[in-house]
């Protein structure tokens, strides 16, 4: 049997701090490790007290990981911005990167989070950027 390939969206309000090195190593730590077992990709961006996640994996393992998500104390105000059947993974390499804001990017990820209806294309846009960014002054 095929797995659907999804992709879902989201955004949260952080119940600590989003600049804590140390909530950000837990979270990344432990979605990698999960997200390992259960096979999804995806990035993480921590900023101004809210997260905005991209995951992507079968679509039966996302029903399992939004269940998880609404009982995570680490978060509240979890708004789905958008869940899709997609052909091909975008993150794939990793389990769960660290879309680390830059100064550069700070702009316009504030402006998606404050948006009432941020464009979830965008969101996955700018994680992608500042993941690949990453990882390229990496290398």
């Amino acid at each position: 049997m095929t797995k659907t390939l999804q992709r879902l969206v989201y955004r949260s309000t952080a119940t600590g701090s989003t600049t804590s090195l140390l909530n950000l190593v837990s979270i990344l730590g432990e979605s990698q490790r999960n997200n390992d077992r259960d096979e999804l990709t995806g990035a993480l961006a921590a900023h101004g007290g809210r997260y905005v996640q991209v995951v992507e994996g079968a679509a039966t393992t996302l029903d399992g990981l939004l269940r998880r998500l609404e009982r995570d104390p680490r978060h509240k105000d979890i708004k789905l911005l958008e869940r899709e059947n997609i052909a091909t993974r975008e993150f794939g390499r990793w389990a769960m990167a660290n879309a680390v804001v830059t100064p550069e990017a700070a702009p316009v990820l504030e402006e998606l989070m404050a948006s009432d209806f941020p464009s979830a294309a965008l969101i996955v846009e700018a994680l992608k950027a500042a993941v690949d960014l990453q990882h390229a002054e990496a290398a």
